[in-house]
């Protein structure tokens, strides 16, 4: 994992980490060779290079899986207008204004020549053009293709990284007079044979369960098909702290395991039958989890399942932390950027801590009562998967679900029951009457859990928001939960020690965070497409100004501001101290700016020797250069409102007159330091 991290952090030379390589392995080599003894007081040296063989190891799978690495990586050859042949690598999905499609870009076309590449796009389409399109069509177009980037918004989500380890750097929108699809399909059987029975899945669950919010809630469930889900839905289980019944992991490959063990159990009573028996466990395992998506939590959960039944196949125990070593190296094998998926981390972080804690947690309260004890002991469970994925969701979803054990009461049980009856009704669906007749008490059962859910949302402080913590602040808590659970375990005057000064440590540095935050004074003109958005932010309070539409935008609002808000930290009321805004004018601790939109006004240049920071937004009548005579401009920011060939005038007015720009929609977020 560190060769991993390092690669993608310093981007290491293949030549300098096959030296690397090859000098751990014949140095591990060479002490095969050497006696014993020597061997033996050796031990330290030849622990150093079996850590390097592993840290250049996993810095080579890096390299090798970062499609820019590649010879024949598409960025190496593109042209804008030049041809393309891409095949849709899945069926495509519908969004609200488009419908988007994986593909595979397979050749380049320039100069009457056919240059074969590697690499992935995202095409989107516009909604009439792609109703025929479907997993393996081949396509061909000339539309210039654009290179995925990120908002540049502060504390926003990392786009463009996301899709770089998925080997995606490049998208495109087309038209229906724009592309053209070739006859023939690229397809294979076997991911082909995935995605019908997929979509036959779907069918079932669409026909059988009519009520729309609930029906995507089973289909997510199920598979792992969450384009139909309520946005808002999925906002009131992550909110509290039941999420993970929505994301398809071990508890659902737990629950397929049970049920394929149980209908094959049979078989392990004859000897003929008994080699059987766990390859059709495995391989029901493997069906299930590539039908719901082969996302990494349920991958580590088919790996670690897989060891388990082979193991018990040969009649041996194996150690779970071996396995989940084992499945981990593998994953991370075969694709070295699952490291940074949140489902991954999370996953680990959760088993590890169940298997760490729960018989701990358990033992707190002796309960004779075999109920209450079985209530206990579900809670149990729960407590002791937070202890370890509690300062992991606080740095990912700066959130903390206070009610986490009142909704994983009712919900993971649920859950449950609601999963194995939707097997059971996929099973039925060649009766119509008897599936659509169980298919209502499906939708009945996940309404009431819907129901429960969005009510404990509504309980005030039932979630404790706003939570900005660092990667450094992440491990010190981390190895605070480990110290303190294992002082209270064994009570271990070390541990406690430990825990005390881990703690120290992360209040120190939070402090520090909360001083430097009390000091600050910005202004952040921020990346939102087709919007003006701006904040002033003093202290922990602000005042924000742009357009309004985008604060009813709860979606919006999430995506574009509420990142950088809560890396700030500042407060969710927008007040502001020394602000004045007259129409478009604005002054602010000193500063002076000037918004100029499409409704500017007149002001009276004369009593405004100096602009500090101009925004322009939208598509203003605006002549830099006569702009320029009656007013000196420190600095130009163009907001995402800005239609992109008018922002080429102005940047060409700006370099001209020497006035530094800056384009929000290329560059991201601008953000202006006023202390």
């Amino acid at each position: 994992m560190v060769g991993i991290l390092v690669q993608w952090r310093f981007q290491l030379s293949i030549k300098s980490l096959t030296i690397l390589f090859s000098i751990a392995f014949v140095s591990l080599a060479s002490f095969f060779v050497i006696p014993f003894f020597n061997r033996f007081r050796l031990a330290v040296v030849n622990g150093l290079f079996t850590s390097l063989l592993f840290f250049s190891f996993g810095a080579l799978l890096a390299w090798q899986k970062d499609i820019r690495n590649n010879k024949e990586w598409l960025g190496n050859f593109y042209q804008p207008k030049s041809g393309l042949v891409v095949t849709i690598d899945e069926p495509p999905i519908e969004k609200t204004k488009s419908i988007k499609a994986n593909a595979t870009v397979q050749y380049l076309l320039q100069n009457d020549s056919i240059i074969p590449v590697k690499g992935k796009i995202i095409v989107y389409f516009k909604k009439d053009s792609a109703l025929n399109l479907k997993y393996g069509t081949q396509l061909i177009f000339k539309k210039s293709l654009q290179e995925i980037k990120n908002s540049g918004n502060p504390g926003g989500f990392d786009y463009k990284r996301y899709c770089l380890f998925q080997g995606i750097t490049h998208q495109v929108y087309l038209k229906p007079e724009e592309f053209e699809i070739m006859g023939g399909e690229n397809q294979s059987w076997f991911r082909a044979f995935i995605y019908d029975t997929r979509q036959k899945v779907l069918n079932i669950l669409r026909t059988n369960i009519p009520s729309k919010k609930e029906l995507g809630l089973a289909e997510a469930l199920l598979i792992g098909y969450k384009d139909d889900l309520e946005q808002s839905l999925v906002q009131s289980y992550t909110n509290t702290g039941v999420v993970h019944i929505i994301a398809i992991s071990g508890l659902h490959l737990g629950l397929i395991y049970w049920l394929l063990s149980m209908l094959f159990k049979p078989l392990q009573k004859r000897k003929k039958t008994r080699w059987l028996r766990p390859i059709l466990i495995i391989t029901g395992l493997w069906i299930f989890s590539l039908l719901a998506g082969a996302q990494p939590s349920i991958l580590r959960s088919a790996l670690m399942f897989t060891c388990i039944v082979i193991g018990d196949s040969l009649a041996r125990k194996s150690s779970i932390f071996n396995t989940m070593a084992v499945s981990a190296f593998i994953l991370l094998c075969i694709n070295p950027y699952f490291l940074w998926d949140v489902g991954f981390q999370l996953s680990y972080a959760a088993v590890l801590s169940i298997i760490i804690f729960m018989r701990p947690v358990y033992n707190w309260f002796y309960i004779k009562n075999k109920l209450l004890d079985f209530i206990w002991k579900l809670n149990a469970v729960t407590i002791a998967a937070q202890i370890l994925t509690v300062p992991l969701g606080i740095y990912h979803f700066h959130q903390f679900p206070n009610l986490f054990l009142l909704t994983n009461f009712l919900a993971v049980p649920l859950s449950s029951a609601i999963l194995l009856g939707e097997i059971f009704l996929c099973v039925i669906s060649f009766i119509p009457a008897a599936a659509l007749l169980f298919g209502k008490l499906l939708t009945w059962l996940i309404w009431i859990m819907n129901t429960y859910i969005e009510k404990i949302e509504t309980i005030r402080f039932s979630l404790w928001d706003g939570l900005q913590i660092t990667i450094l602040q992440t491990l010190l808590l981390l190895a605070f939960a480990i110290a303190i659970t294992y002082w209270l375990m064994e009570k271990s005057g070390k541990s406690l020690k430990l825990g005390l000064l881990t703690l120290f440590g992360f209040v120190t540095l939070r402090s520090v965070a909360f001083i430097n935050s009390n000091n600050q004074q910005k202004i952040v003109v921020y990346n939102v497409p087709q919007k003006t958005a701006i904040d002033f932010i003093d202290a922990r309070n602000y005042r924000f100004v742009g357009d309004s539409d985008l604060l009813a935008d709860d979606f919006a609002r999430n995506f574009h501001l509420k990142p950088s808000r809560i890396l700030y930290r500042i407060s969710d009321e927008p007040t502001l101290n020394q602000f004045a805004m007259n129409d478009n004018y604005i002054s602010y601790k000193g500063k002076r700016i000037l918004l100029i939109n499409e409704s500017v006004k007149y002001f009276p240049m004369d009593t405004i020797p100096e602009i500090d920071l101009l925004v322009i937004a939208r598509n203003p009548k605006l002549y830099m250069t006569t702009l320029a005579k009656s007013v000196k401009i420190k600095q130009v920011v163009f907001d995402g409102s800005v239609p992109a060939w008018k922002t080429q005038y102005w940047k060409k007015d700006c370099d001209s007159l020497k006035i530094p720009w800056h384009d929000v929609s290329t560059g991201g977020a601008f953000v202006m330091r006023v202390n």
